[in-house]
């Protein structure tokens, strides 16, 4: 019968090998060498060869990444053409709601002529192709480049 005084634990207590019979003394680490220590797995990594040298530093570095570099966040004519009604107001905010710019934040945009309009838009953007432009201003609209300080 179940009762209070004759419950049953329901947390096992951890196997601790190498103590007493069983596994042995070596627990299954066989006798000597560097596996057979304690943190090993810790010490020697997934990576370690053995004192070889590993295969990531035999591999020659190639270029590098410029940490100064301006993230740049591109918009074409035919996305706008597509996405905006005519007489809209295109700038880093319209476009991050439309969904053509993501992680716009800290970036700037800039406008490529790839595409053509047959609306007007006023454009307030950082950055514009000479082509794109002019492309803007046949179709009545206007681009505003927003200075640097």
């Amino acid at each position: 019968m179940l009762q209070l005084s004759n419950l049953t634990s329901l947390k096992q207590k951890r196997k601790r090998i190498g103590r007493s019979g069983g596994r042995g003394g070596t627990s299954g680490r066989g006798e000597t060498g560097q596996k057979s220590r304690s943190g090993a797995n810790r010490k020697i990594g997934h990576t370690f060869e053995g004192g070889q040298m590993p295969l990531s530093r035999r591999i020659p570095c190639r270029g590098f990444t410029n940490v100064h570099a301006e993230k740049v966040a591109i918009i074409n004519l035919r996305d706008i053409e597509s996405h905006f009604e005519n007489g809209a107001t295109v700038d880093v905010a319209a476009c991050m709601e439309k969904g053509l710019v993501k992680n716009a934040r800290g970036s700037k945009l800039k406008l490529l002529a790839k595409g053509a309009l047959s609306k007007s838009f006023t454009i307030n953007i950082d950055a514009a192709s000479k082509s794109a432009i002019i492309a803007v201003e046949n179709a009545g609209g206007k681009v505003l480049l927003n200075k640097e300080k």
